[in-house]
C-alpha cells in the first residue's frame, strides 16, 4: 500500500470516528436537554442506593422514593413525573395516574428494559420477558386459561393448602411471643402455585421437596443480587464470587423438575373441553392444572415442550413471591388496625360460622370486606412497587417529552399515594377506599398493583382469589397483633416489596375457631 493510500485510509477512518462521536454527542445533548426539563433529584453516583445490596441502604431508599413523590410529583402544579440518574443513565418515574395511563394503555410501548434479560436464563422468552409479535401471540393464546370457569376449578387447591397453612402456624398461637409469619406464607403460596401450575403436590409446608424449594428461593435471591450490582454483570466476577455456579445448579434443579412434570403429564394426557363443568376430572382423580391447559393447546398452537416449560416456570416465578407478599402485608396491616380486623372476623363468621368446612368459590365471593382489605394492602404496599418499559418511540405527556430508548418506570408505590385521588388519608390503611361508590369516582389508572392496559398481569384474578382463600383461613381461626409498623419494619423494594424485618406478629386462637 502506497503512502498516499495509507494517508487516505487513515484520514477516512479519523473522519468516520469523528462523525460518529459528533452524532453521539448530538444525540446525548438532545437526551439531556429533554431530561433536564423533568424535575428530580441530583444524579446518583455508583455507590448510591439504586445499585446497593445493603438492606439498610434499601430501607433508606424506600423512604427516599416517597420523599421524591411528595417533593416532585405531588406538589402544587406538579406533573407527577420524576427523573433520576444512575451514573450517566437517566431513568424516569411516572407517579401520577394521568402520566402512567399514556404508557400503560399503549399497544406498542410493551418492551421490557435490558434489566429483564437475565431472567431469560430461567424463563426463556415467556409471557413476562417476550415482546412484539411473540408476546401478542402468547398473550392471546394464554388469556383463555385464566377465564373464571378455569379459576373456579382451582378453589379446592387454594382451600386445601390454606387449611394446611392454618394448621402449621397453630403452634405459634397463644405463646405471647412474636414470630415471623412470612416463611409460612411463602411455603403456602409455593405449594398452591406448584399444584395449580404443574399439578405437583410438593408439600413444602410439610417439609417435603425442600431441594426444589431451596432452588427456587436461591434463584429469586441471586436474580435480585445480579440485577442490583452491575459488577456482577461481568461473567468472571459472577463466577469468581461463586454466585454463577450456585445459580447454575439451582437453575438446573428447577428446570429439570418442571421438565419431569411435563413429561409425566404428557404420558397420561387426554384432550379436554375446559368449558365443561367437570373438566377438572379429565384425568381421573387428578385436578386440572395450568400445565394441562398448555398441553391441550399444544397441537393447535405448535408449542414445543420448551415453550410450555417457559410458561409454567413464568407462572411459578410470578405467582409465588407476589402473592405471599400480598397475603403477608394484608395480615400485617390488619394486625395494626384491630377495628378493621374485627370487621373481617365478623364477615368470615357470618359466612362460615363455627364449621371447619373448606371454602367454595361462592363462599369467597361473599367475603367483600376482606377483598377490600386485600386491595387496600396492595394499594399501600404493592407487591410489585415498580415496573419498567424501555421506550420504543418518544413519550409525550403535556409539556414533557421523553426520548425513545429511555427506561420509564411506573411506580405504583407512588401512584397509589396521590392525594388527588386518595384524599387526605392517602397514607392511612382504609379499606373503604374500595367501596364500589369510591372506586367509581377514581381515575382508572390510579390503582395499578397488577399494571394495566394490554400488558397487565394475566393472573390478577387468580391472585386475589388465592389471597382471599389464605387470609380467610387465617382469620377464621386467629386474631393477630403486632408491635411493628410501616416505619420500624420498613418495606424494601427487592424483586418484590418485602418487610425489612419479616412479618413479626403475635397470634391468638379465636373462640369461634374451627
Amino acid at each position: 500500500m502506497t503512502l498516499g493510500v495509507s494517508v487516505f485510509v487513515f484520514s477516512a477512518l479519523i473522519a468516520w470516528v469523528s462523525w460518529k462521536l459528533f452524532e453521539f454527542a448530538k444525540k446525548r445533548k438532545k437526551l439531556i436537554d429533554f431530561i433536564d426539563e423533568i424535575p428530580g433529584p441530583a444524579r446518583f453516583l455508583l455507590s448510591d442506593p439504586p445499585i446497593s445490596s445493603n438492606s439498610t441502604v434499601l430501607v433508606n431508599f424506600s423512604f427516599q422514593i416517597e420523599e421524591w413523590g411528595r417533593t416532585y410529583a405531588f406538589m402544587k402544579n406538579a406533573l407527577g413525573v420524576i427523573k433520576a440518574w444512575v451514573g450517566p443513565v437517566p431513568v424516569v418515574f411516572l407517579c401520577k395516574a394521568e402520566a402512567a395511563k399514556i404508557l400503560l394503555e399503549s399497544t406498542t410501548q410493551i418492551t421490557k428494559p435490558p434489566q429483564y434479560n437475565f431472567l431469560k436464563r430461567w424463563l426463556g422468552t415467556g409471557l413476562l420477558t417476550s415482546t412484539g409479535g411473540k408476546w401478542h401471540a402468547r398473550r392471546k393464546m394464554l388469556t383463555p386459561a385464566f377465564h373464571f370457569n378455569i379459576l373456579n376449578k382451582f378453589v379446592p387447591i387454594f382451600s386445601k393448602e390454606s387449611k394446611v397453612f392454618a394448621d402449621q402456624i397453630e403452634k405459634q398461637a397463644d405463646t405471647g411471643v412474636e414470630f415471623d409469619l412470612f416463611p409460612y406464607v411463602k411455603r403456602c403460596a409455593l405449594d398452591i402455585i406448584c399444584e395449580t401450575a404443574m399439578g405437583a403436590e410438593i408439600g413444602s409446608q410439610m417439609g417435603k421437596n425442600m431441594d426444589y424449594v431451596d432452588a427456587v428461593t436461591t434463584l429469586s435471591r441471586l436474580i435480585w443480587h445480579y440485577e442490583r450490582l452491575p459488577w456482577m454483570w461481568l461473567k468472571p466476577i459472577w463466577y469468581l464470587t461463586g454466585n454463577g455456579y450456585t445459580f447454575d445448579a439451582a437453575l438446573e434443579m428447577t428446570t429439570n423438575f418442571t421438565r419431569k412434570i411435563i413429561s409425566e403429564r404428557q404420558e397420561n394426557f387426554v384432550k379436554i373441553d375446559t368449558s365443561k363443568p367437570d373438566a377438572e376430572e379429565f384425568t381421573g382423580k387428578r385436578k386440572l392444572a395450568f400445565l394441562d391447559l398448555l398441553l391441550n393447546m399444544q397441537s393447535e398452537t405448535k408449542l414445543t415442550d420448551e415453550d410450555i416449560r417457559e410458561e409454567v416456570d413464568t407462572f411459578m416465578f410470578e405467582g409465588h413471591d407476589t402473592t405471599s407478599s400480598g397475603i403477608g402485608f394484608t395480615i400485617w396491616l390488619l394486625a395494626q388496625n384491630p377495628e378493621c380486623q374485627a370487621k373481617v372476623h365478623a364477615e368470615v363468621d357470618a359466612v362460615f360460622g363455627d364449621s371447619d368446612r373448606l371454602p367454595t368459590h361462592e363462599d369467597l365471593k361473599k367475603l367483600s370486606y376482606l377483598e377490600q382489605c386485600i386491595k387496600e394492602a396492595l394499594r399501600l404496599l404493592p407487591s410489585v412497587p415498580f415496573f419498567a418499559r424501555i421506550l420504543t418511540e418518544d413519550y409525550h405527556y403535556r409539556e414533557i417529552t421523553i426520548p425513545s430508548g429511555v427506561t420509564v418506570v411506573v411506580a405504583p408505590v407512588a401512584v397509589h399515594r396521590d392525594p388527588t385521588y386518595w384524599g387526605d388519608d392517602a397514607e392511612a390503611f382504609n379499606p373503604d377506599h374500595f367501596l364500589p361508590e369510591n372506586i367509581a369516582k377514581r381515575h382508572p389508572y390510579s390503582y395499578v398493583p397488577f399494571a394495566a392496559g394490554p400488558r397487565n398481569c394475566i393472573g390478577q384474578k387468580f391472585a386475589i382469589m388465592e389471597e382471599k382463600s389464605v387470609c380467610s383461613a387465617f382469620f377464621r381461626r386467629y386474631r393477630v397483633t403486632t408491635e411493628q409498623n410501616i416505619v420500624n419494619d420498613r418495606p424494601v423494594p427487592e424483586l418484590i416489596l418485602k418487610p425489612s424485618d419479616g412479618f413479626k406478629v403475635k397470634m391468638y386462637k379465636r373462640s369461634v375457631a374451627c
